[in-house]
């Protein structure tokens, strides 16, 4: 990866896309996926996203997982709750 490489963001109306049905998507001009293309490919992340991306270890990831099927949600509920314990601002 080139060092510009970081800062290209896509420029995909994300919204457009995904207000498509599968359908009404074009994939004609779309050459099938080899493994070369996937040796080569670059992960393209819209710039919205990016900011919210959060590195879990496995195995903090695994437990959440093997709680419930909203394990996001438990995360954000789990951050949220020691927020509130620890902010200076509501201690009395």
């Amino acid at each position: 990866m080139n060092v510009n490489d970081s800062n290209n963001t896509s420029q995909t109306d994300w919204a457009a896309l995904e207000a498509m049905t599968d359908e009404e998507i074009d994939y004609s001009d779309i050459p099938p996926l080899t493994e070369e293309f996937f040796e080569n490919a670059t992960l393209r992340i819209p710039a919205v996203q990016a900011r919210n991306l959060v590195r879990l270890d496995p195995d903090v990831m695994m437990w959440f997982q093997s709680q419930s099927a909203e394990y996001k949600a438990l995360i954000n509920t789990v951050l949220r709750r020691y927020i509130e314990n620890n902010d200076d601002r509501h201690a009395g």
